[in-house]
């Protein structure tokens, strides 16, 4: 390509501002956007993708099942867990001594499948 142009952009500047208006006007306010992205974020790392698809799996675990499941030490797990929590992807309950964890909706299973299915698709 001796010209220069890159073969990922538009040769040429076309905006469609009706579409471009559209897809404006339909985009998320306030936080929403950034609340995603924060989501994203904490579910990119395997040992929390690996946490949410074991709490898929199970109603709730505590967390020493957890640290079991993973091969973790039950620090490593809490850690792990409190960066979900707060990013409200699980929520705990405490029965005694005992903590036990769970998805916070089914949103983030949905979210995990959807993720896995891709994967699949594509021959990863």
């Amino acid at each position: 390509m001796g010209s220069g142009m890159a073969k990922d952009t538009c040769n040429v500047v076309c905006v469609n501002k009706t579409i471009v208006a559209r897809v404006k006007k339909a985009l998320p306010q306030g936080g929403a956007i950034g609340e995603a992205a924060d989501m994203f974020a904490v579910l990119g790392d395997p040992t929390r993708i690996k946490l949410i698809f074991s709490l898929s799996r199970e109603k709730e675990l505590c967390v020493c099942d957890i640290a079991n499941i993973l091969g973790l030490t039950v620090s490593a797990a809490s850690h792990q867990l409190r960066k979900l929590k707060d990013a409200r992807a699980v929520t705990c309950r405490n029965d005694g001594n005992m903590v036990y964890y769970s998805l916070a909706d089914k949103y983030v299973e949905a979210l995990l499948c959807d993720a896995l299915k891709h994967v699949v698709r594509n021959g990863r």
